[in-house]
């Protein structure tokens, strides 16, 4: 234990108010005397006002950074984006301080508030889940502290005010922000609290801290037991989309894969089957009710007499309490087929905040593939978001590799049922914590999904005992050569600055690290596409939330590859001069918690914080591999969300010479190959079949290419590639799937091409280049070629794995705005859309 850092750093974002508290931490007594409190209404200004208002609340107190011993963060239920702010600020605070980071309710911090009031009797916090739902807890309040009574769950305003109608509670004490909308409802159930007590504050926050510590379910001081990357918001519901999934697949209609055929679904239905194997050929989705009778008949294959029949599995499905995933043997190289065999399920029961394991089964000619434990991951991954901490289950007492499994992912035996298997025999009783899918940081240009519980690899970095308290020093940020850490670091002579630079603009959550000789030391990247190819496209809850999972991994991982390449035994974040990230434009939701997390890492290690637009990322990453690349150029940045010609007088200064005024090319691709049933992402697939194909055996529409100006337009390509694709199935013909992918690709590239040597004509510029996930197409890079050699101008095309989102070309943004002294402030937002000819 270092006693040089006793204080504790609390704050929650969860609702409309930011509440931080600091308290003092003494081991001894388990106690925290709470120094400095502050609550303040946020109205949706959260990742503003949230670190300036802890800097400022430190200041005050008298508390310094390296003084820090523990963060401790509400982690909901409440605003999804307001709690993965806090999450993704606290994580970036810990990572930097290398101290631990606590969860603690939202809701238990408002029972904390209401005791600390002295309110005593029975406590109902009901908060505002939105969509006319409430997120309702029931607490105990006696003198001994608060007890809560039920689990986190979510549940309609009206149906949970009826239920409520029907208990009596004769001391009843109602708080929670969702009396802001609701209180007509609850009046008549309980005497309703002040208002100053329906949100969370910064001393019930810290209470909550104390009881948990007092329970033994944490240790403030404990940094590496309270790894921030294992820190997880409480939803308490799947996302939009997966709940209507949901739905869909517990019909028995034929989604998976029957209706392909009718020119009525080709643009929606279609992407239910768009799972694609991994690289052992196994693919995994929730289960359908098309397959109830596969899993009927592997249940009876491996579970005898004990096994499920077709109605008890297809009563599962459909139940908001249930998770059911399957797993089928598949074509890697294709999007999942309804023929696919089924090799395995796994069905679990959300009650309580806990996740009760059903039914595991995995076809024995399929066995050690690590089927079982992906499964479980999937449907403890689906739990997570529907509420639950915990999971249970029974074993038979004779399988002793079933129970090494689980005992692998974290089960301890808490008991046995005697006889309680058909056949007499006995089962054992296992709790645990959730599997946990990780998502793997890999080096930018491959994808792997470690779909099992994280390991030490993400541990924190605890510090030394007796280390000393001073703040790094930064005083003369350009040109840094010297770095004051916390502790013991081996700080040895780096080019400097030494910057790390994090994208989370879309579905690619991605850190990586340059020094000051433009040299990228690491650029890594952790992939979320197999979780939303089975919806055809990137879904931005899902993405936000695979954000929030992955990004201290990430960055570890780059922090650990740049040591290396540096000869380092270790970087840490006080090692480095500024962090840097994308701000704009993209998805908000995953924005935000790039930009939280970036913001509370360069507040921790007390370092420059650096913002850097997307779009000018993709330009900047022709840099990469091509040191003496310079403007002025003329640049195509095609993309799944853009379509520029862009004029590069210098760096900084660009003018979009045109884009386009509907879809994007990459939207394009990816909604052509949906219409075929190709899977997501579609780029790389119709690339596939194309180069099989004749490019002109379908004269699909050129857009706009005579239109005299440099604007595009793909959406009445698209259109007649879909009309043509409805009109061959409505007359029986089967689809030329090649030639259709060629005609398709051939329309594109020849509009791209024609507008790209438009604009080199009337810029005179020397040098063509290519920016985007689009400039990956084999096709487009081979046509633009061709064009350059013809127009006599320099084409630099960046490396193919830095053409999609990266965060190497962040990185190479970031050093130039370092070196300029572009600097912002850590009450930086995150926006959707960002203007590249503004500066900023």
């Amino acid at each position: 234990m270092n006693t040089q850092r006793s204080f504790v750093l609390a704050f929650d974002t969860a609702n409309e108010v930011i509440a931080i508290g600091l308290g003092k931490l003494d081991a001894a007594t388990q106690s925290i005397e709470c120094v400095a409190s502050v609550e303040v209404e946020a109205r949706r200004a959260s990742n503003t006002q949230l670190l300036p208002r802890i800097d400022e609340l430190c200041a005050q107190a008298g508390v310094g950074r390296g003084e820090i011993a523990c963060v401790a963060v509400g982690r909901g239920p409440g605003s999804f984006t307001g709690v993965r702010i806090a999450l993704a600020c606290a994580k970036g605070i810990a990572s930097a301080l290398e101290v631990g980071l606590v969860g603690v309710s939202s809701l238990d911090a408002v029972a904390w508030g209401a005791w600390k009031a002295s309110e005593r009797g029975s406590l109902l916090v009901v908060a505002d889940a939105m969509r006319r739902e409430v997120y309702p807890v029931e607490y105990r309040l006696s003198d001994a502290g608060a007890e809560r009574v039920t689990a986190d769950r979510v549940i309609k305003a009206d149906a949970f005010a009826e239920e409520l109608s029907a208990t009596s509670a004769s001391d009843r004490l109602i708080a929670g922000d969702a009396l802001r909308k609701y209180a007509d409802l609850f009046e008549g159930a309980g005497a309703l609290l002040p208002e100053a007590l329906w949100t969370p504050t910064g001393a019930g926050l810290l209470m909550a801290l104390r009881a948990s510590w007092r329970a033994g379910e944490c240790d403030p001081f404990d940094a590496e037991r309270h790894d921030p990357a294992f820190a997880l918001p409480v939803y308490t519901r799947l996302s939009d989309a997966e709940e209507n999934e949901r739905q869909r697949l517990a019909r028995a209609d034929g989604a998976l894969a029957g209706k392909r055929g009718s020119k009525h679904v080709t643009m929606n239905d279609t992407a239910i089957a768009n799972a694609r194997a991994n690289g052992e050929g196994i693919a995994y989705k929730p289960l359908d009710a098309c397959h109830v009778a596969d899993v009927a008949a592997l249940e009876a294959a491996v579970m005898g007499t004990d096994a499920w029949n077709e109605t008890l599995v297809a009563d599962e499905l459909g139940r908001a309490d249930r998770v059911w995933w399957a797993a089928y043997a598949a074509d890697p190289k294709m999007p999942l087929s309804a023929e696919a065999p089924l090799v395995g399920y796994a069905g679990g029961w959300v009650v309580d905040g806990d996740l009760q394991i059903l039914k595991v089964g995995v076809d024995p000619a399929w066995r050690r593939h690590g089927i079982a434990r992906v499964l479980l991951a999937r449907v403890a991954d689906d739990a997570r978001n529907l509420g639950a901490r915990t999971s249970s289950l029974e074993v038979r007492a004779a399988n002793a590799g079933a129970q090494a499994l689980y005992a692998a992912l974290g089960y301890e035996v808490l008991g046995r049922r005697p006889r309680y298997y058909s056949d007499g025999e006995d089962a054992l009783i296992m709790q645990g914590p959730l599997p946990t899918i990780t998502l793997a940081a890999v080096p930018n240009g491959e994808s792997v999904a470690d779909e099992s519980r994280r390991g030490a690899s993400c541990a924190a970095l605890g510090r030394e005992d007796g280390a000393a308290n001073a703040q790094p020093g930064h005083a003369s940020y350009p040109g840094a050569t010297e770095v004051a850490p916390y502790g013991e670091s081996d700080v040895i002579a780096t080019n400097h600055p030494l910057i790390l630079a994090i994208e989370s603009s879309c579905d690619e959550t991605a850190a990586a690290v340059i020094d000051g000789g433009g040299v990228l030391r690491s650029d890594v990247v952790a992939t979320q596409v197999d979780f939303h190819a089975r919806f055809g496209g990137v879904v931005p809850e899902i993405a936000s939330r695979k954000h929030i999972e992955a990004i201290c991994g990430v960055c570890d991982e780059a922090l650990d590859v740049a040591a290396a390449s540096l000869g380092r035994s270790s970087l840490r974040w006080r090692d480095l001069d500024a962090v840097a990230v994308t701000y704009a434009p993209g998805l908000v939701g995953a924005l935000v918690v790039g930009v939280a997390f970036a913001k509370g890492a360069a507040w921790g290690a007390d370092i420059p914080f650096i913002v850097v637009n997307h779009l000018e990322g993709h330009l900047y990453a022709n840099k990469i591999g091509l040191e003496d690349f310079a403007p002025p150029a003329v640049v195509s940045l095609v993309s799944g969300g853009n379509t520029l010609l862009v004029h590069m007088a210098d760096w900084g200064d660009y003018r979009v010479l045109g884009a386009t005024i509907d879809d994007a090319v990459g939207e394009a691709f990816d909604k052509v190959a949906k219409a075929l049933g190709l899977g997501y992402p579609g780029g790389p697939v119709v690339s596939k079949f194309a180069a099989e194909g004749d490019p002109d055996a379908i004269p699909f529409p050129r857009a706009m290419l005579h239109s005299g100006d440099l604007r595009f337009s793909l959406s009445g390509l698209k259109t007649a590639v879909v009309t043509y694709i409805n009109n061959e199935r409505a007359a029986g013909r089967e689809l030329n799937v090649p030639d259709i992918c060629a005609s398709f690709t051939a329309a594109v590239v020849d509009v791209q091409v024609a507008k790209a040597r438009a604009a080199l004509r009337e810029t005179g510029a020397p040098t063509f280049c290519l920016g985007g996930g689009v400039a990956a197409n084999p096709t487009l890079r081979a046509a633009y070629e061709q064009m350059c050699a013809e127009e006599g101008v320099r084409l630099v095309m960046p490396p193919l794995a830095s053409c999609g989102d990266n965060a190497g070309m962040i990185a190479e943004v970031a050093l130039d705005r370092y070196r300029a002294g572009a600097f912002s402030p850590l009450s930086t937002d995150a926006l959707a859309h960002g203007d590249l000819e503004v500066p900023y």
